[in-house]
């Protein structure tokens, strides 16, 4: 008790320099007690902890918006939205006109401020722009529902409801293209000083100009088609009506075309025959895919389509050529074909409309006309030893984008291999050639044998994507080779057909889709058939009184046949 007495009368040390406490006793009184003994003092600390900074003043806060300078780098209060994206704001200094002091300038014409906007609200109200001819602040700080910062057709805005191009709906697309007329065109092109009707006149005036353009056009393109020997073409359509009760035109498959069966079967008989020509059949395609269709070239310079399935009847004469029709080839998807004749002339034709779509004038005698899938380039052997590449996208006469330069003879046969990224030819001067698809400097490969003869015809089997296993190549000493097509491109000789006559004349080889079948015409007019692994001879068919030129097995159907022959007929097998 005596000790904590004396504690309390002590508030501080001598160390520490303190006061005495107010009921402290005087220095002479104290003394005696201070010979009693040391007195241990203990310290008390205060520790205040604080969360918040050490801020300014908030006087005057909530009565009137604070700016934030652009340069400061600590605020130190909490600004709201409206003045962290306020623009830049001060006085304007009065000894200069436009009240901007030159050392902030920053462009010849003032200051300008940098800004956050999303890349997409930009294109979108420069699209608005564009074809309404308003926009709005892209900017997140913009109300654009109250028209604030519009610029432009306020009254377009106005209509619009202050919707952009993104926020507009089918009706109003539709309502717009409806009102839109020649006058509002001419008028959104030369601004609003021209009244309607002077609009109108104008518009009128454009158009008749444009039309006179077109036509001077036409009759130019019409006496450099005369110039260069290029006849005029036609189509005659001979069928009832072009399309069915459902839209379905006349060159779609019928849905109910389906594959008969998977093992193939030799024709015995002949079911049809086709007499629409007028002289000899030269070659003859299948639609392709579905077989629904028969396309032949002739020598009466036209080119047939012809129904298999329903009326069996001619449906459309394309007429194009001034002499015979040598080759025809189908598209991808059947909707386009090409034909090449002896006039030196290629056509890209549309298959339902009849339309020639684009015509070339050839270097020489186009002998053969393939058409890749792919970019729908149509290549062309023809007589000048050259393989040549047309583009049909090219509108111009500069449509000629490749040539292919290295037989010493003329090209007889074009043929894609390895996905449609190779092309194999073959030619007069009893060689072939591979070549990378578009790359006609130089080809991959050269075959050349002092036993070979010239191969007018070659088959792909089978048709798988491009990317065939075989190549059947009609050879003139009477027989048919094999070369194979996978890693190494070679001859197969243990595989050869013999027997049929076909010296002089390129008859073509055709193929059962199962591969099990291999058929042929010949000088006689036969159809011979062999059998795939055992090469011999299956049958032998009197089919054409002149020479069967032609003959292609059914891509569906396993056991039915089409030829043709220089006797003017088509013949349907089965």
């Amino acid at each position: 008790a005596p000790g904590m007495d004396a504690l309390d009368d002590y508030g501080s040390d001598n160390e520490t320099g303190g006061t005495q406490p107010a009921h402290a006793p005087s220095t002479q009184e104290s003394a005696p007690a201070q010979k009693k003994g040391p007195v241990k003092v203990v310290k008390s600390t205060t520790i205040a902890v604080r969360a918040a900074p050490d801020v300014g003043a908030m006087a005057g806060v909530g009565s009137a918006p604070r700016m934030v300078a652009n340069q400061s780098k600590v605020v130190n209060y909490n600004p709201k939205y409206e003045a962290l994206w306020a623009p830049e704001e001060g006085p304007k200094n009065p000894f200069y006109a436009d009240g901007i002091t030159p050392g902030m300038r920053n462009t010849l014409g003032g200051s300008i401020e940098r800004t956050h906007i999303a890349d997409f609200h930009f294109e979108e109200q420069n699209q608005t722009f564009n074809t309404f001819g308003f926009a709005m602040d892209p900017s997140a700080a913009a109300d654009a529902s109250k028209g604030s910062d519009v610029v432009g057709d306020r009254q377009m805005w106005a209509e619009m409801q202050g919707r952009s191009v993104h926020q507009v709906s089918k009706r109003d697309a539709k309502k717009r293209k409806i009102t839109d007329s020649a006058a509002d065109k001419v008028l959104a092109g030369q601004g609003t000083a021209l009244t309607e009707a002077e609009a109108e006149e104008l518009a009128k005036d454009v158009e008749a100009a444009e039309e006179a353009e077109a036509a001077r056009a036409e009759i130019e393109a019409a006496k450099k088609r005369v110039e260069d020997g290029v006849p005029e073409t036609q189509t005659m359509f001979h069928a009832k009506q072009a399309s069915d009760y459902q839209g379905r035109t006349w060159i779609d498959a019928p849905p109910d075309i389906k594959p008969a069966a998977d093992q193939s079967y030799i024709p015995k008989a002949c079911v049809h025959t086709w007499s629409g020509h007028t002289k000899g059949v030269h070659a003859i395609r299948w639609f392709p895919k579905s077989g629904h269709l028969l396309l032949s070239a002739s020598m009466d310079c036209k080119v047939k389509i012809w129904d298999v399935y329903n009326s069996r009847k001619c449906t459309r004469t394309y007429i194009g050529h001034s002499k015979p029709v040598r080759d025809i080839c189908f598209s991808d998807d059947g909707r386009q074909f090409s034909s090449v004749g002896f006039d030196k002339i290629v056509r890209y034709w549309d298959t339902e409309t009849g339309q020639c779509i684009q015509s070339w004038k050839s270097k020489g005698i186009p002998y053969c006309v393939n058409i890749h899938p792919g970019d729908d380039n149509i290549l062309v052997g023809a007589s000048n030893k050259n393989v040549l590449q047309f583009d049909p996208r090219i509108k111009t006469d500069d449509s000629l984008v490749q040539e292919y330069v290295q037989h010493l003879g003329s090209v007889n046969s074009i043929t894609f291999i390895d996905g449609y990224r190779r092309v194999v030819t073959t030619g007069d001067d009893k060689k072939l050639f591979l070549w990378e698809y578009g790359i006609g400097t130089a080809p991959m490969k050269h075959v050349s044998e002092p036993w070979m003869h010239s191969m007018p015809a070659v088959t792909p089997a089978p048709l798988d994507n491009g990317s065939p296993k075989y190549l059947l190549c009609q050879s003139l000493d009477n027989q048919i080779l094999v070369y194979a097509t996978g890693d190494r491109f070679k001859l197969n000789k243990k595989k050869h057909f013999v027997g049929h006559t076909i010296a002089g004349y390129a008859c073509q080889v055709g193929v059962s889709p199962d591969m099990k079948y291999v058929i042929s015409g010949d000088g006689d007019g036969r159809l011979w058939l062999w059998d795939w692994k055992s090469t011999k001879v299956y049958r032998k068919l009197k089919a054409h009184d002149g020479v069967c030129i032609g003959a292609v097995w059914h891509p569906l159907e396993p056991s039915k046949v089409a030829t043709c022959g220089w006797d003017g007929l088509i013949k349907f097998w089965d």
